[in-house]
């Protein structure tokens, strides 16, 4: 059964077509981008694995500028960096050693720190990398955040009825408590450092997404609902996950 879509939804044959997709508008707005530096802001979970994993590529690592681009993390569980729930790890085995990342450029967030010091430190980095204590709306902090959708509708690790989804100035929240499994303390970019981009890129696969898509269809205020970005907010969504 076929449902209405978010605004800006793109509807890709299967989860190959999405990674390719998400690698040209990734390239794009790498072209695009006014600064030298390039900030881009990863997204843990399957979805977009196959993506970083075609970007060190033969196909695609020669048309990513790889000196220019800053890669940070959109959340990550409090876990060590090889543990196998750790976002760092997972993008780490996706690029492999074919991605030229210039060791300085790999934004890690400091989970070893617990929580609430972890991300306090996460928010100092990035105010470091911007040069600046408040965010300027005609400044992004991003020039792409990718993005997930969980099956309860929750993104980054902002999920339905935690405090995280309140915070209006921090940059970066604590998670004492996951909304979903596997349930341990996260820390996550908030609202406004998400919406501090040019662009933001869902990545949406699998039948496990028609459920949150649906009820985002008919107005559920889900996490996913209120991401919003200085430029585009599109959705990469293959027809698995659009009941087609």
């Amino acid at each position: 059964m076929t449902f209405a879509l978010p605004e800006g939804s793109e509807i890709l044959p299967d989860a190959e077509a999405v990674a390719r997709r998400a690698a040209e508008c990734l390239i794009a707005v790498c072209a695009e981008a006014p600064n030298e530096r390039i900030a881009i802001c990863l997204s843990g979970g399957s979805s977009p694995k196959r993506l970083y994993a075609l970007l060190a590529g033969p196909e695609y690592l020669e048309r990513v500028p790889w000196p220019r681009i800053h890669w940070f993390f959109g959340d990550d569980r409090v876990v060590p960096w090889d543990d196998p729930l750790s976002n760092v790890r997972m993008v780490r085995e996706a690029f492999g050693h074919g991605a030229p990342i210039p060791a300085t450029h790999l934004h890690f967030i400091p989970s070893d720190l617990g929580p609430e010091a972890g991300a306090r430190a996460y928010a100092e980095a990035l105010r470091a990398f911007y040069g600046a204590d408040e965010l300027d709306p005609e400044r992004p902090l991003f020039d792409l955040v990718l993005l997930g959708l969980g099956e309860d509708g929750h993104v980054a690790s902002l999920f339905p009825g935690k405090p995280a989804l309140a915070e209006q100035t921090a940059w970066a929240a604590p998670v004492p408590e996951a909304g979903l499994a596997p349930f341990v303390p996260r820390i996550t970019l908030t609202y406004p450092a998400l919406a501090s981009s040019r662009r933001a890129l869902f990545l949406v696969t699998g039948e496990a997404k028609q459920d949150p898509l649906r009820r985002l269809s008919k107005g559920a205020p889900l996490p996913a609902a209120c991401v919003t970005s200085r430029g585009a907010v599109t959705w990469l969504i293959d027809r698995a996950a659009a009941g087609q």
